[in-house]
């Protein structure tokens, strides 16, 4: 059996396709984080004709989204970008629990990148420190992140399809 002495991607072999999803629901917030993600990719080298946006409600919507995504376009990456902002109901906890844990089955179904750009906040305050204030921007962090996987996967050095066979 052979071991990986060491391997991590990098942020030169990230050219390919990908997909942003996004949620228009606090769109004053998640609109920063689309131009942030975009403007990520374009200067590491992505051509800006290789990336696709989609739009839908909001972070509730984007599991199914994506997945057509992953089976329609067959992207290297797809960028998930939305904002949940608690309020005085449950409903938080269920929209970001229910959308987290379906991107993350999604990235394990589809052997793809699904980087998490869903920002999780306590406040409208938060949210906008987290879109290219005082917090960075995530949106960016989450292209950086897809980046690195694309890079990382290649890595492994066989082509693998999404259907888990050899190409």
């Amino acid at each position: 059996m052979h071991t990986l002495s060491q391997l991590e991607g990098n942020f030169v072999d990230v050219d390919g396709r990908y997909v942003i999803v996004v949620g228009r629901f606090n769109h004053h917030v998640v609109d920063s984080l689309v131009e942030g993600a975009v403007d990520s990719l374009v200067r590491h080298g992505v051509d800006a004709e290789h990336i696709d946006i989609v739009h839908v409600p909001g972070a509730w919507e984007l599991p199914l989204a994506v997945k057509r995504a992953l089976q329609a376009v067959r992207p290297d990456a797809v960028i998930a970008l939305g904002a949940v902002i608690r309020g005085g109901t449950p409903h938080f906890e269920y929209v970001a629990g229910g959308c987290n844990a379906a991107l993350g089955n999604l990235q394990l179904e589809f052997d793809t990148p699904i980087a998490n750009g869903v920002l999780t906040v306590n406040s409208i305050e938060q949210a906008i420190e987290r879109s290219g204030t005082k917090a960075g921007n995530k949106g960016a962090e989450a292209a950086m992140a897809a980046m690195e996987m694309v890079s990382l996967m290649r890595g492994f050095g066989d082509d693998v399809s999404q259907s888990g066979e050899q190409a």
